[in-house]
């Protein structure tokens, strides 16, 4: 039995997701009118079409600073787009701001986890193994890799909870704003300043 798809049920799922009328309504018919079911479908569908993307060239975006109330903290930032038009979107705009928010709150290192030092990586690799001794050797490697994880969700912005929705890290907010905007959006540098270190 199926549910017939009105347009009062497209309209609230694309206040919820952003996502296009036409998307909605699919989404919807697959999900048969379940609306959490229709947003997991969208998200499915934004993390493909971020993928997809993810191999253009982005030679526009801005670079945004931020300071702190009390001027103890400063964040400067550069978020790359593919064009001028995406530059100047106040969704965009917003996004970026509140990535500095991210970086003063959360004090990230790197921007992913490909900018970590194979130094630092085998240095905290070599404490999460000194604390797990005497464990059975499978245990001893599935703890480590969880703390290393714990370790990328505390140095790599991409890998952080996003301040404003923690239940979602910083890159899934990215795959969806690359998903709605529709151009490849990337994190390309930061500087956190913080008075006295």
């Amino acid at each position: 039995m199926s549910i017939v798809i009105n347009a009062q049920m497209v309209n609230d799922l694309r206040t919820q997701t952003g996502a296009g009328l036409l998307d909605c309504k699919k989404a919807l018919t697959e999900a048969n009118g379940n609306t959490e079911e229709a947003i997991t479908i969208l998200r499915k569908k934004g993390a493909a079409s971020a993928a997809k993307k993810a191999d253009r060239v982005t030679r526009e975006g801005l670079i945004e600073s931020y300071i702190h109330v009390g001027s103890k903290v400063g964040v400067m930032i550069e978020v790359n787009c593919e064009t001028d038009f995406v530059a100047r979107n106040e969704e965009f705009k917003v996004f970026v701001r509140d990535l500095c928010l991210q970086i003063a709150a959360a004090s990230p290192l790197y921007v992913s986890r490909d900018q970590v030092p194979e130094a630092d990586l085998a240095k905290e690799r070599d404490i999460a193994t000194a604390q797990v001794q005497g464990k059975p050797p499978a245990a001893v490697q599935k703890i480590v890799e969880g703390k290393l994880e714990k370790y990328f969700s505390t140095v790599c912005l991409i890998d952080q909870p996003f301040v404003k929705m923690p239940d979602k890290t910083v890159k899934e907010m990215l795959t969806e704003k690359v998903a709605k905007i529709g151009e490849n959006i990337q994190i390309r540098r930061f500087v956190r300043y913080q008075l006295g270190s």
